[in-house]
């Protein structure tokens, strides 16, 4: 008897296979893809578009102008097909001087990606070479960044798209920034979907603030270290932490959409992990005074562990100004009353230091009294021996 399975399966199959190819059939040449890179060779790199079989694009075109590859095997890249003869190949740009009207018109079409030499700064932007034809980039479109010195940008080759062509050709207008943003937004999303809670990650300071400071996390994907978590120690000054410009490593504490919150503070020990053994109830310890609060004074003990000396624990009046009496920056010796690592809470003394040294002082006195008590006690009881042994000597004789 046969297995209904054996039968299943050659239907399955020529499903997937049909399937496969219908998909195969639905692409066509000048339209934009959205692959997968499968491998990557010398001259040639694999991409997997979603069909049976896989596209070919040129390795040349995976890297950037130092030559250096932008991509790895396993990295999404979008890319024009520019060929369906015999296997299916893709292009993310037309090069420079390979391109004929016919191309070029093609590549408006598909919004594909063409090279182009900047040759000048003309009225309200710039003229570009591309396929032997002047094309004008407007200002605003050579760079997504502003404020940049626009000489920068003449002699270079660059990537742009056409954004109108027409005319004849008379009518040739291109943008580089519309190709930045695109392929940007991509990169975002790349690296949107690889972030994860916990991570420790890389980036780069874009600006600081004075609640903290964004970092680029990569493709412009932004996350906001907020001064709270900076440091375990308070931090007033967001800028000696972080500048403009520097790598900083920092690590996802929650995403929330676009939102995302970065931590630096967790890369290092939290010190009140500790705090249980280095400020037991009765230890006396040095502390610095932070902030004033009206029911009391609050002191660094170390960078991030701050405890708090109610008012009750200054020694000072109860209508007295604690501001005066304990300036900011002001050392102390204190006393532990109670800690509580756990809801980082340490309630400290100064009067205790106080207390502790006069009940010692009663201690001592107690303890000197005791002493002088059993030595006049041992004396009197001696006196009295002695005593009796001479009335019992005086009898005999």
């Amino acid at each position: 008897m046969s297995n209904p399975n054996d039968q299943d399966t050659p239907e399955e199959d020529f499903a997937t296979l049909f399937a496969a190819s219908v998909q195969t059939r639905k692409l066509t040449t000048g339209q934009t893809v959205d692959g997968r890179i499968v491998t990557i060779g010398p001259e040639v790199a694999l991409v997997d578009v979603g069909s049976k079989g896989e596209a070919a694009i040129a390795t040349a075109e995976l890297k950037n102008g130092d030559g250096e590859l932008e991509f790895k095997a396993g990295d999404r890249i979008q890319a024009t097909i520019v060929s369906m003869q015999g296997e299916i190949t893709l292009s993310r740009r037309l090069q420079r001087g390979a391109a004929t009207r016919r191309q070029i018109e093609d590549a408006f079409r598909a919004g594909l990606p063409v090279e182009g030499k900047v040759e000048s700064q003309v009225k309200g932007g710039y003229s570009v070479t591309i396929a032997q034809q002047r094309a004008f980039c407007p200002a605003s479109q050579i760079d997504t960044v502003r404020d940049t010195d626009p000489a920068s940008h003449l002699g270079r080759v660059l990537t742009f798209r056409i954004v109108e062509y027409g005319e004849n050709g008379r009518k040739f207008v291109v943008s580089r920034r519309a190709l930045m943003e695109a392929e940007q937004a991509l990169r975002a999303e790349e690296v949107r979907r690889s972030l994860i809670v916990g991570a420790v990650v890389s980036g780069r300071v874009v600006s600081v603030r004075d609640f903290g400071a964004f970092v680029d996390l990569g493709g412009g994907v932004q996350g906001l270290l907020h001064i709270s978590e900076m440091g375990w120690s308070r931090v007033q000054d967001p800028s000696l932490i972080a500048k403009p410009g520097e790598e900083i490593t920092v690590k996802i504490l929650r995403i929330d959409g676009d939102k995302i919150a970065l931590g630096l503070k967790q890369l290092a020990d939290d010190p009140w992990s500790s705090a249980a053994t280095t400020y037991p109830t009765g230890q006396v310890t040095k502390g610095r005074v932070s902030r004033i609060a009206e029911f009391g004074v609050f002191a660094e003990l170390e960078p991030g562990v701050v405890g708090l000396v109610p008012r009750s624990e200054t020694g000072i009046a109860s209508d007295a100004d604690l501001k005066k009496a304990f300036p900011i920056g002001t050392n102390l010796d204190l006393m532990v009353l109670e800690c509580d690592p756990a809801g980082r809470r340490i309630r400290l003394s100064i009067t205790g230091i106080q207390r502790a040294e006069e009940a010692a002082e009663v201690r001592d006195y107690a303890a000197r009294e005791t002493d002088a008590g059993e030595s006049s006690g041992f004396g009197s009881l001696a006196d009295k021996l002695r005593g009796a042994l001479d009335r019992g000597s005086s009898k005999n004789s």
